[in-house]
């Protein structure tokens, strides 16, 4: 029998994810044929989404597993943290807020498989986000198509449906501050959208807040692609063009002019000339430098404190599992029984 894993980070959500595991339930119970997991990471929340959790995980033993991070990584380590665990034989990827409508998800999942798709992203034709929000998953999209190759025509949002074989394949990234969607599109290209509303939130704000949002702009930046060393060469091919137009300029200027006194145009050229090949060469550089960052950055994606329901698996502090047993577990249920 087929398994599904629902990989859900947790931020800011102690009042919402309830109501999410509710509805995944709701939800399985239209294709009994698929047995199920639902991992939850608390991405260190300030609220108290973590007892919330170890009261879904006592609840539901066989099928919820809770995973507690050391600190704030961000969502994309609290994924990673949760592929690591998801033996589905498919992963879907789902917000804790309400926003992701989980009535829709066999609608990604069935798009899959009869399109023989590697991956299926949900795509919203409205937006309940705020304004902000949508700026930023615009931008985000626009990033990802000139600097990973996105499809155009191809939406990407944090609710998608992926085979195994391209989980594993992001789980085998080991460098620090992973970016889902660019270790998804250097996978595989095999990616469809599926139409379906887009539910409001529940309650409460989004956690991202304009830092984290540039934070995780960066790694898409970095982390994924060298085309901006690339850009950098061609700004200061560009400046030595016109530097060398403007000596032409200066020039002529000067044999047409000859009362006109010499010294800062020519200044300026000799500027944008040097100043060019200075970016040239610096932008030559980086093309080694960012690919040896992208080889030996070792920075751990995420550290796991405490993990619950999870079959006798602990994650270390490099996000690899290892077998530690119940520990966590038997402590917390002494706890309870106390």
């Amino acid at each position: 029998m087929e398994k599904i894993s629902f990989v859900v980070p947790c931020y800011g959500s102690e009042k919402t994810i309830s109501r999410v595991v509710s509805d995944i339930y709701e939800l399985m119970k239209q294709r009994d044929s698929y047995e199920y997991e639902i991992i939850l990471i608390n991405d260190c929340s300030p609220d108290a989404v973590w007892q919330v959790i170890k009261r879904l995980c006592a609840q539901y033993p066989e099928t919820v597993k809770g995973v507690s991070l050391a600190k704030n990584f961000g969502q994309h380590s609290a994924l990673m943290a949760g592929y690591h665990l998801s033996k589905g034989d498919y992963v879907v990827t789902l917000d804790d807020d309400g926003q992701t409508p989980v009535g829709q998800t066999f609608a990604l999942f069935d798009e899959l498989l009869e399109g023989e798709y590697d991956v299926v992203y949900a795509r919203y034709e409205e937006r309940k986000d705020n304004s902000f929000r949508k700026i930023g998953t615009l931008l985000n999209n626009v990033m990802l198509e000139v600097l990973l190759d996105k499809p155009k025509k191809i939406r990407l949002t944090s609710f998608f449906v992926a085979r195994r074989f391209v989980i594993d394949e992001v789980c085998a990234y080991k460098n620090a501050f992973p970016y889902i969607w660019g270790l998804v599109l250097r996978t595989t290209h095999n990616i469809a959208n599926v139409a379906i509303p887009h539910s409001s939130r529940i309650e409460g704000e989004s956690g991202y807040t304009l830092k984290k949002l540039l934070g995780l702009w960066m790694n898409g930046f970095t982390a994924f692609s060298v085309k901006p060393l690339r850009i950098s060469s061609g700004i200061g091919m560009l400046c030595a063009l016109l530097g060398a137009v403007g000596v032409c300029f200066t020039v002529v200027n000067k044999l047409m002019h000859t009362q006109i006194p010499a010294g800062y145009s020519s200044l300026m050229s000799v500027l944008l000339i040097i100043g060019g090949i200075l970016m040239i060469l610096l932008g030559l550089i980086g093309e080694y430098v960012g690919r040896i960052y992208l080889c030996i950055n070792t920075m751990p994606q995420y550290i796991v404190r405490e993990i619950f329901n999870s079959k006798g698996e602990m994650l270390d502090e490099s996000g690899y599992a290892e077998n530690v047993g119940f520990m966590e577990q038997e402590r917390w249920e002494r706890q309870s029984d106390a």
